[in-house]
């Protein structure tokens, strides 16, 4: 894919600081992406932020997308998987230059028999570079989840600060949950975590909203969007937040 086309794709990365959408497999068919596509590379601009939304009812897998990320430029992408979405979703990001800053988070709100994997590969090639990931999920009914995130800092890459968590909320017996963050670390002089947790939603908390006069379903809403609420925070589209706020009353 040559440069201009993939700025088409991506929603005129040339203009920072916009909502903007991205991967066909989960979204609809017109993006034009399939699993037998060759990978497409991406050179994206300072502040950029990118929401991916799924829309309900596909079932596909995306084709690897790769973004290169170079000196002091910052990229900032937002998954969101909305219920009744399956699909695959395999993201590599390339560090390739001092300053660069790359934030990567996610929603994934799953139930009936969805089955959802993001396999995110992060490539620190080069030092003085920050990245960070954050994805939250839901999962109800027979869900199939599951998180493959590795973090890779080359031997030369000192300084390097690398960030990554995976948290799920299971809200039913046969909804499954398979997190592996991992990290390859050939420097040694790195700032670099990662964790995952799988649980399900707090009954204290639960209680205590009751005690306070909080319907009980009412309160399991509200412990669900508090549970997404670190990724909502940096969606400025009122009306998608909306949308994923219906989604997860939904269930």
């Amino acid at each position: 894919m040559d440069s201009n086309s993939s700025k088409n794709n991506a929603g005129r990365l040339s203009e920072p600081g916009r909502v903007h959408s991205r991967f066909a497999s989960l979204a609809a068919a017109e993006y034009g992406l399939s699993s037998a596509a060759a990978p497409a590379t991406h050179q994206p601009e300072k502040k950029i932020r990118l929401v991916s939304e799924a829309q309900g009812g596909m079932d596909r897998s995306c084709h690897q997308e790769v973004f290169t990320v170079g000196e002091g430029e910052h990229l900032d992408i937002t998954f969101i998987v909305l219920p009744g979405t399956s699909a695959e979703i395999p993201v590599t990001v390339d560090i390739t230059g001092p300053g660069a800053e790359v934030e990567l988070k996610g929603i994934y709100l799953s139930s009936g028999t969805d089955n959802v994997t993001f396999d995110i590969t992060m490539n620190h090639r080069v030092g003085g570079s920050i990245s960070r990931q954050l994805f939250n999920g839901l999962a109800t009914d027979k869900a199939k989840c599951a998180f493959n995130g590795k973090i890779i800092v080359a031997q030369d890459a000192q300084k390097t600060e690398a960030y990554q968590e995976n948290h799920n909320i299971v809200l039913s017996d046969d909804a499954t949950v398979d997190t592996k963050p991992q990290l390859e670390i050939y420097a040694d002089d790195v700032k670099c975590s990662h964790g995952a947790t799988v649980g399900k939603l707090n009954e204290d908390e639960q209680f205590y909203m009751r005690s306070r006069g909080i319907p009980e379903d009412e309160a399991k809403v509200l412990q669900m969007i508090s549970f997404v609420a670190p990724v909502l925070a940096g969606i400025e589209d009122e009306d998608l937040t909306a949308k994923i706020e219906n989604a997860i009353r939904s269930l």
